[in-house]
């Protein structure tokens, strides 16, 4: 059994991607709850920290949706860098970089038992 990894509510992770998800930039939160440094994150795809109990179609109408200019928002559970998870609620959308390019922002913060026991049951339908 993997252990879980819980965080404050005042933490707040956030992560920027380039147009194809892979990690351009990671804030110390988001370090810190992963277990993962900074130089271990930029260069490679965001579903690093995917954990394996995510159903595949999340993340495709979560690509879906932010590749079409909405905002998703959603409860995930992630993958730490030893093997724990942690949930976060999760707003993603997409932005221009400064050069003009794509990329998409994602900041999360700790859900709700309420929120994690919600998606639990309806991820594992």
């Amino acid at each position: 059994m993997s252990k879980e990894i819980t965080f404050s509510k005042d933490i707040i992770i956030v992560t920027e991607t380039d147009e194809k998800g892979i990690v351009v930039f990671a804030n110390d939160d988001f370090c810190k709850v992963s277990g993962y440094l900074l130089c271990e994150l930029v260069g490679k795809p965001h579903n690093v920290v995917r954990h394996e109990d995510m159903p595949k179609e999340v993340f495709k109408n979560l690509w879906e949706t932010i590749q079409s200019g909405k905002i998703w928002k959603g409860i995930v559970k992630n993958r730490t860098k030893e093997g724990g998870y942690y949930w976060v609620n999760a707003t993603v959308y997409s932005s221009k970089s400064v050069n003009g390019g794509l990329r998409y922002i994602s900041v999360r913060v700790k859900p709700t038992q309420e929120e994690i026991l919600t998606a639990t049951k309806l991820y594992s339908k």
